[in-house]
């Protein structure tokens, strides 16, 4: 017999629901990683891939939708692929958004970081970002 986590009745075991979000997206960027001994250190672009996963064990509402009827909304995961000037990193040149070296695993960090402050508590968020089509990063704050 199987109830949702809560009181703990004798002969019964209990679980949490848990519901995980996937979204994919591309955006085209330009960038250079100042300090590298190689061709990565002159300006070039690449259409990255990015995979959203966010894992949860609750329902929330959103600013587009009040009941709590989803993990959360495919627009807040979506946001990296917005024109740069409006807010996104479609057509951007990396070096000028991020503070650190435009490696991929930055680049996942940050997308985790800015997606992070748009959802509700308690969702575990996983960002992949593809640099290359057989090159790619995968970026959580959990723990593994």
């Amino acid at each position: 017999m199987f109830n949702y986590a809560g009181h703990h009745g004798s002969g019964r075991c209990f679980f949490m629901p848990t519901w995980t979000l996937h979204t994919e997206f591309r955006f085209d960027s330009a960038h250079l990683i100042e300090g590298y001994d190689g061709k990565c250190a002159r300006l070039h672009g690449h259409t990255y891939r990015v995979r959203m996963s966010a894992r949860s064990h609750t329902l929330n509402p959103s600013k587009y939708l009040p009941t709590p009827d989803m993990v959360c909304d495919f627009r807040e995961l979506k946001w990296p692929a917005k024109d740069s000037e409006k807010g996104g990193l479609d057509h951007a040149f990396l070096n000028d958004i991020l503070s650190v070296a435009t490696t991929a695993e930055r680049i996942a960090e940050h997308i985790h970081q800015e997606t992070v402050k748009r959802l509700p508590a308690g969702i575990e968020l996983t960002v992949t970002v593809w640099e290359t089509p057989d090159s790619w990063v995968e970026y959580t704050d959990a723990d593994l």
